[in-house]
């Protein structure tokens, strides 16, 4: 199935959700962890950039406990047959990532199964999502955050659209938006930030996007996160490089075949 070609329906996004069922994403242990803090020297970096001093929480390692997070992927099926993914933009009186764009996620809690569980309970106190109305089809392997948090981005499809009513948490959420999935695998509206940290060139993506009159910003970690979830569901890598500095390692015995 082309998640390109635009002569959509019901039966498409039900291949689409078939397809990522099957889609295994590499595991993650401590051991692979405990990697990553000792060869970046006490920083963290996203996947995508941002290299940050650990917090003093970090300092002593071995008490020091990864938090987890998830955030949900939520796909769906536009007016013109495209793939468009819920985007959301942050309250600028939030402590972290305030007044940025962001997929609907958060931090796992104690009565989440899962972190599928996590992802749809967070869209659903953020911008109103009924848990119902997304039928979760896959997982992508963990971005690390500035803040020492490990993020799980959950795929999930949303078959009704018309079903779901935004209503934003305003103590959370300034506004909530969609966008053609595709565009993060496209040249077009990108531009791009060159750093260098360990001595490794990276790049940070940024992604220009305007609806009904107003413009977005979407870099960062969400960037991030949506190139990977576009490369994913069409199943081509972007027209770009990503010069990624850190990514979570793969299990060395996973098959290299499957991403």
């Amino acid at each position: 199935m082309d998640p390109s070609n635009n002569n959509g329906g019901p039966q498409r996004l039900l291949a689409l959700a078939q397809r990522l069922r099957l889609h295994k994403p590499p595991p993650l242990s401590g051991d692979m962890l405990e990697q990553i803090m000792e060869e970046s020297k006490g920083k963290v970096v996203s996947r995508i950039g941002f290299p940050e001093q650990a917090t003093a929480t970090a300092q002593n390692q071995g008490e020091f406990r990864f938090k987890r997070a998830a955030v949900l992927i939520c796909i769906f099926e536009g007016d013109g047959g495209e793939l468009r993914v819920i985007l959301t933009k942050r309250s600028s009186k939030l402590s972290m990532y305030s007044g940025e764009v962001a997929l609907p996620g958060g931090k796992a809690e104690e009565g989440d199964k899962d972190d599928g569980d996590t992802a749809k309970r967070e869209a659903m106190e953020e911008v109103g999502l009924d848990p119902q109305l997304v039928d979760v089809v896959t997982f992508l392997e963990p971005f690390f955050s500035k803040y020492l948090i490990i993020v799980v981005p959950v795929i999930g499809i949303l078959h009704d659209k018309k079903a779901f009513k935004p209503a934003p948490n305003p103590a959370e959420v300034e506004a909530v938006f969609d966008v053609p999935l595709e565009m993060f695998l496209k040249d077009e509206k990108r531009k791009q930030e060159e750093r260098i940290w360990m001595g490794e060139k990276y790049v940070i993506h940024l992604f220009d996007y305007e609806i009904e009159h107003k413009k977005y910003l979407i870099w960062g970690l969400t960037a991030g996160i949506l190139i990977r979830a576009a490369s994913v569901v069409y199943q081509r890598p972007p027209a770009f490089l990503e010069h990624n500095p850190i990514m979570i390692p793969r299990d060395k015995t996973e098959d290299s075949s499957i991403h």
